[in-house]
């Protein structure tokens, strides 16, 4: 599994404790989507399960690598989301999946080395799912470890997060970013990245499957909207046939360069005639319909709100 360069301090950082045998029993792996803490966990996991790691990575040729390849490791433990009794997928992570986890991890480890349990994502746990994580957080077996993966870890109680040792992905350096994107084969991986605002995950996967046009698409829809062209409820109807959730993202990142280019005494862009106050409020008003389309309130009726604001 190919190392990203931005994770290198902080593998440097477990590796030590590990060599130190000064391993936490929980760790919260968080930071936005597309700069790959779901790849960092597994090549952690990897590592622990494997009896002859090299600099903490697994060599891949012994039993443990065999059977984390194959999926059949016994000390594996990955919970995500379950189904109801319908078979539909849920939307959370309820207390009986926390409950059959702490039991598991309460026994013995099968092969003898660690028991390694991943929670993702551990912001969607309910309460009760929450309430009922501290108990094993408080008192780990040993030789077990907790991964909490989480884009949202505010979203986690603070009892939670305190009882995890947090490693947090913050965006890298933008010419570390772009070299990567170059060696991953991405043509304009400049463009890219600006349009993902510096995340090179998100725009390797942007400028991999078109979302960049639809950011185009997104910016233009704007622009027809500020000058009086154009109906709100076409727009509303073609974001929601097509990822709103993107195009909000879109749509927020444009109404910062609006308001960046009036502080500036440039022209805006997309031509709004919001003044300068109002474009920030926009921004963060986009920011959440983007968490309301999560909820119980119609998505509809959420973009056509936000919209009719966008003059």
């Amino acid at each position: 599994m190919s190392a990203l360069p931005w994770h290198e301090e902080h593998w440097a950082r477990l590796l030590a404790r590990r060599q130190r045998d000064a391993l936490p029993h929980a760790l919260l792996l968080c930071g936005a989507a597309g700069l790959g803490k779901r790849q960092f966990a597994q090549r952690f996991v990897a590592g622990l399960l494997c009896s002859q790691p090299v600099q903490g990575d697994a060599c891949g040729h012994c039993r443990g690598c065999q059977l984390t390849a194959a999926g059949s490791h016994p000390d594996r433990v990955e919970l995500t989301f379950g189904l109801r009794r319908d078979g539909t997928p849920r939307a959370e992570i309820v207390v009986d999946q926390i409950r059959e986890l702490s039991a598991r991890l309460a026994m013995r480890s099968q092969l003898g080395g660690w028991q390694v349990a991943t929670i993702d994502p551990a912001d969607a746990m309910n309460a009760a799912a929450a309430n009922a994580l501290l108990k094993t957080l408080e008192e780990p077996a040993a030789q077990t470890m907790l991964i909490l993966l989480a884009d949202a870890p505010w979203r986690l109680v603070p009892t939670i997060r305190s009882r995890c040792q947090r490693i947090e992905f913050h965006l890298p350096d933008p010419v570390m970013a772009l070299a990567w994107l170059q060696r991953e084969g991405v043509a304009d991986g400049k463009a890219a990245l600006s349009a993902a605002g510096g995340n090179p995950g998100l725009a390797m996967q942007w400028a991999r499957h078109g979302a960049l046009e639809q950011r185009s698409e997104v910016r233009r829809d704007l622009a027809v909207l500020a000058g009086g062209q154009g109906q709100a409820t076409e727009v509303v109807k073609r974001w929601l046939d097509d990822e709103p959730a993107q195009r909000l993202w879109f749509a927020a990142q444009a109404a910062a360069d609006e308001l960046r280019a009036r502080s500036l005494g440039d022209r805006p862009p997309l031509g709004s005639a919001l003044d300068v106050a109002r474009p920030g409020d926009w921004h963060d008003a986009s920011n959440r319909a983007r968490e309301g389309l999560r909820g119980p309130l119609r998505s509809d009726l959420l973009l056509l709100e936000l919209l009719s604001r966008w003059r």
